[in-house]
């Protein structure tokens, strides 16, 4: 393949946003791809260990997570843990979504918030529709979400 196919390519796939792991990994170390969260809906829920309303939410955020239609949850943690201190908090807090390692607040220009926790409802195209802070229920999540646009199909209808 010439040198300018290859160029070809990468342009390409940087274009396309979905080639890679540009969202980082997972508390399993499984990549987390632009192609699997793109034009999804997205509840970003920042955590920590310490955060007590943060555990009491996690059941809440596990059950959204599990539905077939609901939108896609991902966790960050907080205080920063990497690779099997990430693993350990997340299995430690019974959280069965996927916890991304890498931040995503300069990626989705996300404000840093001074409490936990704190949620943000992300469209399909990547927009922070909401901020939400202090403790969340699925019920209300969904009433957010629904408010919002969010059809049971993970599209905006905005």
């Amino acid at each position: 393949m010439s040198r300018f196919m290859r160029v070809v390519g990468l342009l390409g796939c940087v274009a396309l946003a979905g080639c890679g792991e540009e969202w980082g990994v997972d508390q399993h170390g499984q990549p987390v791809t632009a192609a699997q969260l793109e034009g999804q809906w997205l509840v970003i829920n920042y955590w920590a260990e310490w955060c007590g309303p943060c555990r009491t939410e996690i059941p809440e955020l596990n059950a959204m997570a599990a539905s077939p239609d609901g939108p896609v949850v991902l966790g960050v943690n907080f205080d920063g843990l990497q690779g099997e201190e990430l693993a350990q908090a997340s299995q430690a807090l019974g959280i069965e979504f996927r916890v991304l390692a890498e931040d995503p607040a300069e990626r989705l220009q996300l404000p840093r918030s001074a409490v936990l926790p704190v949620t943000f409802l992300v469209d399909g195209e990547g927009k922070v529709r909401q901020q939400l802070v202090g403790e969340q229920t699925a019920e209300g999540l969904e009433a957010q979400l629904a408010q919002l646009g969010r059809e049971g199909s993970g599209q905006s209808t905005d």
